[in-house]
């Protein structure tokens, strides 16, 4: 008999069930010749979202110089324009040396994260998160201890319960704003109280802010890292996929600030993990400093008349409307979190929720608990596709939930 070659023991634990056994049906279904509306990811080009001819023109211009290796941190052109944007925001005490580029912000994660977990050591991470960051702190060998955020609250993190889940072996606290899953821009409170919870127990802030130029109603978006000063190791995430509607270019950074002094150790980890993959897509890192200096062209889509804040409107009022569902309204980023009546619906696996409208209406959408949230009454909804396939999707949820019984 030949061996059978198994996946390693650290995949164990690992999940990442937005692009799980929903979507796998889909795709079975695609191939038998059906036509699936995808509202699982936020992926803008699909539905029209196009990246800006001025970075298209850029990139295009700068092909002929992308050919070799770039420095492993990225371009130097590149890391500047990020330390500069953040000048803007009030960050002073970022230097050019501690900005690395990636490819996409999912990679810098990984990497942040493997330079730093040893074998039970935690990082807390919201529930629900974003899953990326459970599945890269397990590979990483450490452990997602996740505290609760209160939908009650706007989805804001419970402050008590995070702290609470402190431990001696907790290193760091992961942020997502504005967050994925929810939408929700999180409170300067909130923010203050993290960072202050960060500074009692030494810990280390991931500040995913992926979404930070998407925010609706005049929310205010803060970062992390006018926060933390000097008295606070912050690791900001961010990157181009999502503001500027180029999600494949794969184009992010990581930006390191606070007391560096004290994490040598650490950001030496950083940087051999940095030159051990050579360096990021150059192509996309050229994009970058046209992104950040150019005509902020997002602010066409979030402000009123805009086609993200119709979409965010409309997709919020409809969900609100229909029986059995609620909704807290998204402040930011591009996805609502509806809640399910689960007596109502008779609702014991969401997962199977997500299956059963998936097969019946040929929409494909991703159950909450993808994303390590622990009952079984939530969905995520991308408010991507425009007002009129909103509308119609939204028509379908609603026909399926008037007869919808699990069936046990």
């Amino acid at each position: 008999m030949p061996k059978k070659v198994n996946q390693s023991e650290k995949l164990a634990n690992v999940r990442y069930d937005v692009r799980g056994p929903v979507l796998e049906q889909a795709e079975k279904m695609e191939d038998a010749g059906h036509r699936i509306l995808r509202l699982n990811i936020g992926n803008p080009a699909p539905f029209g979202f196009e990246a800006p001819d001025a970075i298209l023109v850029d990139m295009i211009k700068n092909l002929p110089y992308a050919q070799g290796y770039s420095d492993s941190r990225g371009i130097f052109s590149a890391r500047t324009a990020v330390v500069q944007y953040y000048q803007t925001k009030g960050i002073r005490n970022l230097s050019v040396d501690d900005v690395y580029l990636g490819n996409g912000v999912s990679e810098l994660i990984s990497l942040s994260l493997q330079a730093l977990c040893d074998p039970g050591d935690e990082i807390l991470v919201p529930a629900p998160d974003y899953p990326l960051w459970t599945g890269a702190t397990t590979l990483s060998g450490g452990t997602a201890v996740h505290y609760k955020c209160e939908e009650t609250d706007g989805w804001n993190p419970d402050l008590e319960d995070l702290r609470s889940k402190i431990t001696d072996r907790t290193r760091g606290i992961v942020v997502i704003n504005p967050n994925n899953p929810t939408g929700a821009v999180y409170s300067r409170e909130t923010l203050e109280g993290i960072v202050r919870i960060a500074a009692e127990h030494d810990l280390i802030i991931f500040a995913d802010e992926i979404y930070e130029k998407i925010t609706y109603d005049g929310a205010e978006m803060i970062n992390m890292a006018t926060l933390t000063g000097e008295d606070v190791l912050c690791l900001t995430f961010s990157g181009l996929s999502k503001a500027y509607r180029v999600a494949g270019y794969r184009s992010g950074w990581l930006a390191i600030t606070g007391p560096n002094w004290k994490a040598e150790s650490y950001l030496e980890g950083i940087k051999l993990l940095s030159n051990m993959r050579m360096c990021a897509n150059v192509p996309a890192q050229h994009a970058i400093q046209t992104a950040l200096g150019g005509y902020q062209s997002i602010n066409d889509l979030i402000l009123p008349g805009g086609r993200l804040k119709a979409q965010r409107d409309l997709a919020y009022e409809r969900l609100n409307s229909i029986d059995g569902v609620s909704c807290e309204p998204a402040a930011g980023a591009l996805y609502l979190f509806p809640k399910l009546d689960v007596e109502k619906f008779g609702i014991v696996s969401d997962e199977q929720f997500a299956l059963d409208l998936l097969k019946e209406q040929k929409i494909l959408i991703s159950h909450g608990s993808a994303f390590n949230f622990d009952t079984a009454d939530h969905f995520r909804l991308v408010f991507l596709p425009s007002v009129e396939q909103l509308a119609a999707a939204l028509d379908r949820l609603e026909e399926f939930l008037s007869g919808y019984q699990q069936i046990q």
